[in-house]
């Protein structure tokens, strides 16, 4: 066997026709590589977290699936500044997720409390996967819908998988608080697990914030000012911090549903305005 059937050539845009093939260059642009090198630090970031949490080194844990979740938002950033984007890196960010905020806080969270309840929260951790991977393929899908309204756009459909996984690792920080966790408290968290899931495949409308434009001259200095206070508090009051952040996107949905049910009234009024 020679190497070329070894090891496929990597194509980032997919399989060329026989006329493209014998025109294509042997050498791939470096940049094309920089994405998928990223996305590959994410992934191994966020299975070492599941080592580490099964030899009980939870904080460190914690601090690779955030690595991870930072490095999965970072590739796609990448790709596009370098003008890198190709559909092999689209899929590899897709498994990637499915990894990142489905498997591995799954495992985080049954290794740290689910255990407890040996099959109920082990069924629960299953649901949750199952969920993020489905919440993944409709996303997939329907971000290739173009006849989508374009108001509709602004909204996730169900909890971002980020989002979720942000979620479902909540009784984590609060364990660092000082909750001990035992089977009461692991029944409770193996039902806390299923809701997020049945969240992220649900049709529940998530603003985005894709349609926020520009931003005020004014508000520049506040919002960075903001950011770092909020790192500042990230560094120093982890568990505080995650579990702030965990409890207003909580808060946060019901007035997202208001903001949905507003633009839908928005659009239908110009829709029937046209037609006037």
């Amino acid at each position: 066997m020679s190497m070329d059937d070894a090891f496929p050539p990597f194509e980032p845009d997919g399989p060329r026709e026989p006329e493209e093939e014998r025109k294509r260059l042997r050498e791939i642009p470096l940049r094309y590589l920089i994405p998928n090198i990223i996305t590959v630090f994410a992934i191994c970031a966020g299975l070492s977290g599941v080592r580490l949490a099964f030899e009980g080194r939870f904080e460190a844990a914690i601090g690779l699936v955030l690595l991870a979740a930072i490095l999965d938002g970072v590739d796609g950033r990448v790709a596009r500044l370098l003008k890198a984007s190709s559909k092999f890196g689209a899929e590899m960010d897709s498994l990637a997720d499915a990894v990142n905020f489905g498997c591995v806080p799954a495992l985080v969270l049954y290794v740290y409390v689910l255990d407890e309840t040996k099959q109920f929260g082990w069924i629960a951790a299953l649901i949750y996967v199952i969920a993020c991977i489905l919440r993944l393929a409709r996303f997939n899908v329907m971000s290739g819908d173009s006849k989508r309204p374009k108001w509709q756009r602004d909204f996730f459909i169900g909890i971002p998988a980020p989002a979720g996984a942000l979620l479902v690792l909540l009784p984590v920080y609060i364990g660092f608080l000082g909750v001990s966790p035992d089977w009461i408290t692991a029944s409770i968290v193996s039902a806390y697990t299923i809701v997020i899931g049945f969240l992220m495949v649900s049709n529940l409308p998530v603003w985005s914030a894709k349609s926020v434009g520009g931003i005020a001259r004014t508000a520049v200095m506040p919002i960075m000012l903001l950011a770092v206070l909020y790192v500042a508090a990230l560094a120093n009051f982890t568990w505080i911090t995650l579990t702030a952040s965990a409890l207003c996107y909580l808060a946060f949905l019901p007035y997202s549903v208001r903001m949905y049910r507003k633009a839908r009234k928005r659009a239908l009024a110009e829709v029937q305005q046209h037609e006037a």
